[in-house]
């Protein structure tokens, strides 16, 4: 088991690497402890029998580069080849700016193929390549030095038998025509705004029990002041304060640094220096906000009017139709985007691309009366009126 620690090092692989049609991918990393995650190892794999075909690269190693990797994928010659690719991406872009392009999602490669949703890298291992994994060093510390042979082993076979799965799968996708499927799926991974996450933004991930614009300017404040500070001392959201703390100090207001002593959730490190100077400022800013400037929440789907028997024969025919694309149905619209078309709104991801043909075409039909829906046996039939 290869690792290569220095930047030459790695530039010689990735030279050799560009010669082949893909590079498989995978990484290990740590995000416990921090807002942004840990680089700790880099899996490499190309289709060689050679026995340095796969390597492990140590980013932590003393003065090396990953300068010759982002090279590599910029290389739009060879195709990157990862498995449920977003946390390795984010942590790519993040880094160094930089995508993997051409891009190849086995994770997404495997739904569009019929291996049901979200499928698993160890399901895929057993199915297609007939083997077992083993999980023995999955929850281990990549952070620490030396590896062990058997964590060496564990990150290896995350790429090795990638590129049987890969092989499998992109054969797959050539013969059913769906390779744009996949495409279409992968702009998302590979669009910055994916991980862009915007302080201003996120007290849309905070739950409450009210949409009072008054209680929304704290909460928007406070989770603003919060996500900052986060990102700019890299530490977990959840270790300036938590949700529910956030709620209480958006319910209670304190306006002195005597109020946050009377606190009963917030974290003992929050209630001076800093981060209580910032709590009393993000208040401050959320009482005083004018109405105007008040978040609102979009109620505009609980104020649908849904035909209820036009959505239960939606959900019909989404059954019908991704059983037999061989799909899973979530893959192409949930419950309530289901309640959506049957209210009569046609902005949701069904009505275009790849999903249009599938089921989005034929939904509209069926709004519109142009086709019913029969039951033929065990099967349910399009019948055009």
């Amino acid at each position: 088991m290869k690792t290569l620690k220095t930047t030459q090092d790695l530039a010689d692989f990735c030279t050799a690497a560009a010669k082949f049609p893909y590079v498989t991918v995978d990484t290990e990393f740590l995000r416990e402890r921090t807002y942004y995650s840990k680089l700790c190892l880099v899996q490499l794999a190309v289709p060689s029998d050679d026995e340095d075909s796969a390597v492990l690269v140590d980013p932590l190693a003393e003065g090396i580069s990953l300068a010759p990797l982002y090279d590599l994928f910029r290389d739009e010659n060879v195709v990157k080849v990862f498995h449920a690719a977003r946390q390795d991406l984010e942590i790519f872009w993040v880094e160094a700016g930089v995508f993997p392009k051409p891009l190849f999602d086995t994770q997404v490669a495997a739904m569009v193929c019929g291996f049901g949703e979200q499928v698993g890298y160890e399901t895929l291992v057993r199915k297609i390549c007939k083997q077992g994994l083993d999980k023995t060093s999955r929850f281990t510390d990549w952070s620490r030095r030396p590896l062990s042979d058997a964590q060496k082993t564990y990150a290896l076979a995350d790429v090795t038998h990638l590129r049987q799965i890969y092989e499998h799968l992109a054969a797959e996708l050539e013969k059913t025509g769906r390779s744009r499927w996949v495409a279409e799926e992968l702009q998302v991974l590979t669009n910055p705004d994916t991980y862009d996450i915007r302080p201003e933004e996120a007290w849309r991930r905070v739950k409450t029990r009210t949409n009072s614009g008054k209680f929304l300017a704290v909460v928007r404040e406070l989770a603003k002041f919060r996500e900052a500070y986060a990102q700019e001392n890299n530490i977990p959201r959840n270790r300036v304060f938590k949700d529910d703390a956030l709620i209480e100090l958006a319910s209670t207001k304190p306006r002195t640094h005597a109020d946050l002593g009377g606190s009963r959730l917030l974290l003992r490190e929050a209630r001076k220096g800093p981060i209580a100077d910032g709590i009393l400022e993000a208040v401050k800013r959320g009482v005083n906000c004018p109405p105007e400037n008040m978040p609102k929440v979009d109620n505009s789907r609980d104020k649908l009017k849904v035909n209820p028997a036009l959505a239960d024969l939606l959900r019909v025919l989404l059954k019908s139709k991704t059983e037999s694309a061989g799909v899973a149905a979530k893959l192409i619209a949930n419950s309530s985007e289901l309640d959506q078309i049957a209210a009569g709104q046609r902005d949701v991801p069904a009505m275009s691309g790849w999903r249009y043909e599938v089921f989005g075409e034929d939904a509209l039909k069926l709004c519109e009366g142009k086709i019913a829906l029969a039951a033929k046996g065990q099967d349910v039939k399009v019948v055009p009126l």
